[in-house]
């Protein structure tokens, strides 16, 4: 399996900064049931940018993708308008545990191993909404690699999975439920939110991703009708680095939830897959 990925930054942490892309970055081989063998740095950064928080974010990188189990084999670094960094990584799956965003059937249920909320903790970091501890609680999670989560996925028989991040869960989401031709359905309340993030959102405080997700998915979500809005622009809003959405049959989650407490992965049952009714793809109820 091969990924790459990279962004600017979230909040002025370069350590952390460099962790959260590396993780990011080796999240989409997790979420393909596989593990990386080696990473290629890919990186950008302005005329006279700080030499100390290039060192930092380096280090923040190099550090996570050691922790991964991967080894660092090159890269390439360039001169940019603005700070990008991350990571283009090559790993190895067995035929047999192999997870993609299709595959999903009417009747499995849906896991997810994050909490969503980090669209409104990164927006507020950046404008100062939010305090500094909360702020780099959120990155702690955001920098969490998701091999444990895969590691437990691969021993459960799931049928799909995909990582939560840029599309947002109802994004993300979509795109399984269109390749396999059903529709999620989402219990609101059982979604794990972020402590904080709720607040924020309720004040505006979120990403960009909310507008856009909700243009891309006009006509293919459905909302019952009384749900917190706030928690619902969540659904939308961009992740960055988020948990694994793990889908696979009913008769399979007592497994897959033993493998994720075991390895001390949170356990989040958030919905099920049902028919496609029309052109809906996403049922929050």
């Amino acid at each position: 399996v091969q990924t790459g990925d990279y962004f600017p930054p979230g909040r002025d942490d370069a350590y952390r900064y460099g962790a959260v892309a590396a993780a990011n970055s080796l999240s989409d081989g997790y979420a393909m049931g596989g593990r990386p063998i080696s990473a290629l740095n890919l990186a950008g950064f302005p005329k006279g940018f700080d030499e100390e928080w290039v060192r930092e974010i380096f280090q923040g990188g190099f550090d996570k993708v050691a922790e991964s189990g991967a080894v660092i084999a090159g890269g390439h670094t360039v001169e940019a308008p603005e700070p990008q960094f991350g990571f283009a990584v090559p790993g190895v799956v067995d035929r047999s545990q192999l997870t993609a965003n299709a595959g999903a059937q009417a009747g499995d249920v849906v896991y997810l191993t994050k909490p969503l909320g980090m669209g409104s903790m990164t927006t507020a970091g950046k404008f100062k909404k939010a305090p500094d501890e909360a702020v780099r609680e959120a990155a702690l999670v955001m920098a969490t690699l998701n091999d444990r989560a895969a590691t437990a996925m691969n021993a459960s028989g799931a049928h799909a999975c995909t990582d939560v991040t840029g599309f947002g869960l109802n994004g993300h989401a979509s795109n399984i439920a269109r390749a396999s031709e059903v529709m999620f359905r989402f219990e609101l309340a059982t979604i794990p939110i972020f402590p904080g993030a709720r607040d924020l959102a309720d004040k505006g405080v979120v990403s960009g991703g909310v507008g856009r997700g909700k243009s891309a998915l006009a006509g293919e979500v459905r909302v019952a009708d009384g749900l917190d809005q706030a928690l619902v622009d969540i659904t939308y809003d961009a992740e960055t680095s988020g948990g694994l959405l793990i889908v696979l049959p009913e008769e399979n989650a007592p497994k897959l939830e033993d493998e994720l407490a075991s390895r001390d992965v949170p356990v989040h049952r958030v919905g099920e897959v049902v028919p496609r009714e029309g052109d809906l793809l996403i049922d929050l109820v």
